[in-house]
C-alpha cells in the first residue's frame, strides 16, 4: 500500500503536532508496549528507555519521515544505518506489526480528538509504507548473511585486559553450522547479548569488531562504562550493564549469544583496484573509538597495502589508551603507515614525541595537513569514531579544508548506532 497524494498533505500538516508532541508520544508508545510485551525488553535498551534516548530518537525519525515525504532519498543514509542495527539484533517482520499497533494507539491517546479519522488512516498507511522499506531493506541484510539470521552461542575462548579501562574478547562460535566464521568489513559490529539479573531480562550491545576478520574469531574490544548521567531526564545512576557484567563476571570459557556482523561504518580492502591502492585512509578515532579503527589498519596490513595510513587518536591519557603498543609496532614495521597521539593528561615519566604527540584535546590544526590529513589528494578517505561532539568538531574541521562529506564516514554511537554502555 503507497501514500496518496491526499494522504502525504494530511501527513505533512502533522508536522507542527509532532514536533510538539513527538516525544510524549513516543515515550506513551515504549511504556505501554513494553508493560503489554515485556518480551520484547530483550531487544530495547533498557539505559536508552530510562534516560530517554530511545523515544528522542523516534520522535526525530517520525518528524524526519513526514518533512521529508517529497524526498525519502535524503532519508536513506539514516535509513541503512537503522536497517543494518535491526539486523544485528535480529528484528522480525512480525514485530513491525506490534510497533505499528502500539505507536498508532500512543498517537490517539496523546492527542485524543486531534487525531482524526482522517489522521490516523494517513499514518497507518505512512507507517507501512515505512516500514515496508525497512523489511524489504533487512531482508536483503539477513539474506547476505546466509544461513546465519538469529542469535547463535559464542564462547569466550581468550579474555585480555588492554589498558585500564578496555578488555578484548575473542569469542569462538559453538555451532559447526557457521564455522569457519563468515568475513566482514573492517569496521562493522556484531551484538551480543546477556542476562541482566538485576533488569531480570536479556539486554544487546553493539560493538565494533576490533581485529581483521579471522576464520576461527571475532574480537571486541569494550569501555567499562560507568553508567548513566544523573542530569538525563532523572534516569538512575547505575554502572553500564553489559560492559560490567563483561568486565566482571564473564570469563574464560563462559557463553554469549552473537549476531552476524552488520553496519554501515566499514572500508572493504576487497574493493581495492589500482586506483584505490594509492588512496589515502585517515583515521581519526577517540577513547573507546578506537575499535573499529584497529580492525581497520589490521585488514589493511593483513593484505599487503600500501595505502597511506595515518592513525590520529585522542585519549584521555595513555592509562586509559588501548593498542597503543601494537599500532606504533605496525608504523615501524610499514612505511605507509601514520600514528599521532593526543592527550588530555600526561602521565609522569610520559615522553612527548615517544609516548604522546600533542597535549590537550585533538586540534587538526596542530597536525601536519599533508603527512598526517593528506589534504594533497582530493580522493582522500576519513573515517570517525567517538562520541558526537568530537566527530561533529572533526567533521566541520575537515570541512573547512575544503574535504567533501562523501569523503568522511562516521560511526555513530547512541540509539541510532551503537550503544555506549
Amino acid at each position: 500500500m503507497s501514500v496518496s497524494a491526499e494522504q502525504a498533505k494530511v501527513l505533512k500538516s502533522t508536522a507542527p503536532i509532532l514536533a510538539q508532541y513527538g516525544n510524549t508520544i513516543t515515550t506513551t508508545f515504549y511504556q505501554n508496549m513494553l508493560r503489554e510485551h515485556p518480551d520484547l525488553n530483550d531487544i530495547f535498551s533498557t539505559p536508552n528507555q530510562l534516560n530517554g534516548h530511545q523515544p528522542r530518537a523516534l520522535a526525530g525519525a517520525l518528524y524526519a519521515y513526514v518533512t521529508h515525504l517529497d524526498d525519502l532519498g535524503a532519508l536513506s543514509p539514516e535509513i541503512e544505518l537503522i536497517c543494518h542495527k535491526h539486523a544485528s539484533l535480529s528484528i522480525q517482520p512480525s514485530q513491525y506489526e506490534i510497533v505499528g499497533t502500539y505507536l498508532l494507539a500512543a498517537m490517539k491517546q496523546i492527542l485524543g480528538d486531534a487525531c482524526t479519522p482522517e489522521i490516523l488512516e494517513a499514518w497507518t498507511v505512512g507507517y507501512w509504507a515505512l516500514a515496508n522499506v525497512f523489511i524489504k531493506r533487512e531482508e536483503g541484510l539477513y539474506a547476505s548473511a546466509g544461513q546465519w539470521r538469529t542469535w547463535q552461542p559464542f564462547r569466550i575462548a581468550r579474555k585480555v585486559k588492554e589498558s585500564s579501562e578496555i578488555t578484548s574478547f575473542y569469542l569462538s562460535p559453538v555451532e559447526e553450522s557457521i564455522k569457519p566464521l563468515p568475513s566482514f568489513s573492517p569496521g562493522q559490529y556484531i551484538s551480543i547479548q546477556t542476562k541482566v539479573p538485576e533488569l531480570g531480562h536479556l539486554q544487546s550491545r553493539q560493538y565494533s569488531l576490533s581485529d581483521a576478520p579471522n576464520p576461527d574469531y571475532y574480537r571486541i574490544s569494550v569501555k567499562r562504562e560507568q553508567g548513566l548521567d544523573m542530569d538525563s531526564h532523572g534516569a538512575p545512576l547505575h554502572p553500564g550493564y553489559i560492559s560490567n557484567i563483561l568486565h566482571d563476571e564473564k570469563n574464560e570459557g563462559d557463553m554469549l549469544e552473537v549476531t552476524h556482523p552488520f553496519g554501515d561504518f566499514f572500508l572493504d580492502p576487497q574493493e581495492e583496484g589500482a586506483e584505490e591502492m594509492k588512496t589515502p585512509v585517515i583515521l581519526i578515532s577517540a577513547g573507546v573509538g578506537l575499535t573499529p579503527m584497529v580492525s581497520i589498519v589490521n585488514s589493511l596490513v593483513q593484505r599487503g597495502s600500501r595505502r597511506p595510513i595515518s592513525w590520529l587518536h585522542a585519549a584521555r591519557s595513555s592509562r586509559v589508551r588501548a593498542f597503543t603498543t601494537h599500532v606504533t609496532s605496525l608504523a615501524e614495521q610499514n612505511s605507509n603507515i601514520n600514528v599521532q597521539l593526543f592527550n588530555k593528561i600526561v602521565e609522569q615519566d610520559e615522553v612527548e614525541g615517544k609516548d604522546f604527540h600533542f597535549q590537550g584535546r585533538m586540534d587538526l590544526g596542530k597536525l601536519d595537513e599533508e603527512r598526517d590529513l593528506c589534504l594533497w589528494n582530493s580522493s582522500t578517505h576519513y573515517y570517525v569514531c567517538g562520541p558526537e561532539g568530537f566527530m561533529v568538531d572533526i567533521e566541520d574541521k575537515l570541512k573547512s579544508y575544503g574535504v567533501a562529506g562523501d569523503r568522511v564516514h562516521m560511526e555513530r554511537f547512541g540509539t541510532g548506532g551503537i550503544p555506549e554502555a
